[in-house]
């Protein structure tokens, strides 16, 4: 990591020069004023190609065991961002058998020739796709997030920081009967934050009732900011996933086993307490998180 390394990637995501129409970048489909998600239901590629899941937000990813909804072996972002730089089936950025012709453009425009010097001095001013991957990598590992009212109540002891209503829905979120912290847990309220491991040492996946293959658990924080929700955008509000969960859960209960292997409880939220359930998702929005990445990239400001 280095400052230089940093801002080279930042403006490498919104690179649109890097697709294979010139009109597409790493940010069409993790924009910053929706914490880098897209809005969609599945995510678009360059050529405009859907792709079998939502774009993923990129909060706090540097924190991350494993990447994508469901391959727990791809390890680091480096080795992520390979797959929508290089996918072919679905294309989505289209670099693939472009390289080479990308690397050229770069290296001909003069500021990226001085910022590839700047953030790899060891290699000279020399472009690659290595190091365009590397600084990308190392801009999303900046991507921040632990100073929402939550954060604050809850790390700094500020009271006032979370309503009544959040609290409650707090309380509720941590409950044994309610069981959302047991999936959406740690600092970044996600499955992966932690190693955990199954029976063949690879970080689990869990089944939350929306597929027949376990699917990773993404982060909930700005989760107010990310919808359409779950891998495939099926649901469109917060209110809709959890209608979803009382009905998986009441499902999932009809049968011990079932709900032992899906993790789900089965519940009903009345009125009051699904207000106070999405006051607490909505405390974890983080303002100022927006606002440090809602710039202009080529400006880098």
């Amino acid at each position: 990591m280095s400052d230089a390394k940093v801002a080279l990637g930042r403006r490498l995501f919104f690179e649109t020069r890097l697709s294979v129409t010139g009109m597409y970048s790493c940010a069409s489909c993790h924009d910053p004023a929706r914490a880098f998600t897209d809005g969609r239901a599945m995510a678009l590629g360059a050529t405009g190609q859907p792709t079998a899941n939502s774009a993923m937000a990129l909060v706090n990813v540097a924190y991350n065991v494993s990447y994508g909804w469901q391959k727990p072996t791809v390890r680091s972002l480096e080795d992520q961002m390979l797959e929508p730089l290089l996918n072919e089936h679905p294309v989505e950025v289209g670099l693939k058998g472009r390289e080479a012709q990308v690397a050229a453009m770069l290296s001909g425009d003069r500021a990226y020739r001085t910022a590839f010097a700047a953030a790899f001095p060891e290699s000279g001013d020399a472009v690659s796709l290595e190091r365009i991957v590397k600084a990308i990598a190392a801009f999303e590992r900046t991507l921040i997030s632990g100073h929402s009212p939550f954060d604050r109540y809850v790390f700094e002891g500020q009271h006032d920081a979370l309503s009544a209503a959040a609290k409650h829905g707090m309380a509720l979120f941590y409950s044994s009967r309610l069981g959302c912290g047991g999936c959406h847990s740690g600092f970044n309220f996600a499955g992966h934050w932690r190693d955990v491991q199954g029976a063949t040492g690879e970080p689990t996946l869990e089944n939350n009732g929306t597929s027949d293959s376990p699917m990773r658990v993404p982060t909930l924080r700005n989760i107010a900011l990310t919808a359409p929700y779950m891998h495939d955008g099926r649901f469109s509000t917060l209110d809709a996933v959890l209608a979803h969960y009382e009905a998986a859960g009441r499902s999932a209960g009809a049968s011990r086993e079932s709900a032992q292997q899906k993790g789900l409880r089965a519940f009903t939220l009345n009125a009051t307490e699904r207000a106070d359930l999405l006051a607490f998702l909505q405390s974890l929005t983080d303002p100022e998180f927006l606002a440090a990445f809602l710039f202009s990239p080529a400006a880098g400001t």
